[in-house]
């Protein structure tokens, strides 16, 4: 019997398991960690930006059911921000088991601590994934697998290992099932010459935080707090993964957020100095447990893909997520898995791969990533729907709009309304 299976169970893998569940073909979905979601159990921001009308892109193709779920979690609605206009905040606390009970209920088959090692290949198809002893056959397979760590990575080009939410020591690095099955891997470089980019933001415990401080985000949903001229210079934004925040807010402010825990919108900052910041006297770092020293690496390497995310010269093998190349963000990798998930359930069924069409704004996203990954040049920068290069691209091409209407007639001209539940 066809079946598909999905390593890495983040946003991308969670999506591309569904998506594919929801067309009636059996899906495995493999997790390294005990939980599911990965970054996105620290991050939080969706709809901001060219996020809201790819949000509604995804809903009108058939695959809006984790932008609903979020959408039910969200904190806080409609906020306005130094470079996030109209976000929303889910609650990170409450999302995991929401996602967990989705797919349970589309049918999804999940194995926690399972740390893909290796891949059985036949030719131009892979036939079987690796974890520990046990092998996992599958007729068609969606890498979802990240590019964060090893642990050595983020020693070496970070500053050390801060037992992130990746949990590395606890469940083992990290490991790509395209790079297994020998797919060559480009170095993404940030402008220090070193691979990689620093995650973009740590949290802080809210029981540590003043009362009345914290009673203030929860209400307001953020916090822009000045700080000290002397300290700015020591907060380098270019390091982040996500580009939204190279403004200069940034570096002239501490921008904390409430997604259940509060989000501070630093790769990391001194607990000393944090301490003595008013209202923060007593605070304490949830995640990564060495926040106040660095922050996890991400988006060291790349594998290269065609627009329908399937990896050549690999047949049965698609990408989602960061392993879709230089797309960094939660609504970018739940797009990504599910043209992957869908994709592979085409695989199964004898039927070529999809790829968006350009006049969408997801399809744009997908052929643009594609295209920069390939040079050097397009390697020197990351992309996301919210900030940067491909932000500004898509508000040149004016695809970026919060106008549903206009959205729907859009989808409906280039044919791909429902494309998803098809």
């Amino acid at each position: 019997m066809e079946n598909i299976v999905v390593v890495g169970g983040g946003w991308a893998g969670c999506s591309a398991a569904l998506v594919a569940a929801r067309r009636g073909i059996p899906v495995l979905l493999l997790e390294r960690t005990d939980r599911l979601l990965a970054s996105g159990l620290v991050g939080g921001i969706m709809r901001n930006n060219g996020r809201f009308t790819a949000a509604e892109e995804l809903k009108l193709m058939g695959a809006g059911e984790l932008i609903e779920l979020v959408d039910a979690l969200s904190r806080h609605q409609d906020l306005n921000f130094p470079g996030h206009r109209h976000a929303s905040l889910y609650d990170v606390e409450r999302v995991e088991q929401a996602v967990y009970e989705l797919l349970r209920e589309a049918g999804v088959e999940i194995r926690f601590q399972k740390r893909v090692v290796g891949v059985e290949r036949k030719g131009r198809r892979i036939s079987a994934v690796r974890a520990g002893e046990e092998s996992f056959a599958g007729s068609a397979f969606v890498d979802a697998t990240g590019t964060a760590g090893p642990m050595s990575s983020c020693r070496r080009n970070g500053n050390g290992c801060v037992m992130c939410v990746y949990r590395c020591p606890t469940f083992g690095p990290r490991a790509s099932v395209a790079v297994e099955a020998g797919i060559p891997e480009n170095t993404v470089f940030r402008s220090d010459g070193n691979p990689g980019y620093f995650s973009g933001s740590c949290e802080l415990d809210p029981g540590s935080l003043e009362p009345r401080l914290l009673e203030e985000i929860r209400c307001q949903g953020v916090k822009i707090i000045p700080l000290p001229r002397e300290w700015r210079r020591e907060l380098d934004v270019k390091m982040k993964a996500c580009r939204q925040y190279l403004f200069p807010e940034y570096q002239e402010n501490l921008i904390l957020l409430d997604t259940g825990m509060i989000k501070a919108m630093v790769p990391y900052f001194p607990l000393e100095k944090l301490r003595q910041i008013r209202g923060l006297e007593r605070a304490v770092f949830r995640d990564p447990l060495a926040g106040g020293v660095g922050n996890s690496i991400r988006c060291g390497s790349l594998v290269c893909r065609e627009d329908t995310l399937q990896v050549p010269p690999l047949e049965n093998l698609f990408v989602a997520g960061e392993r879709a190349g230089l797309l960094i963000g939660h609504t970018e990798a739940i797009a990504t898995g599910a043209l992957a998930g869908y994709n592979a359930w085409l695989w199964c069924r004898g039927r070529p791969p999809v790829a968006l069409p350009c006049s969408t704004l997801l399809g744009t996203m997908v052929n643009f990533t594609g295209r920069m990954a390939r040079s050097a040049a397009g390697r020197q920068e990351l992309y996301n729907l919210a900030g940067g290069t491909l932000w500004e691209h898509l508000q040149q091409l004016k695809l970026y709009t919060t106008d549903r209407d206009l959205i729907r007639w859009r989808l409906s001209e280039a044919g791909v309304l429902g494309l998803f539940a098809r």
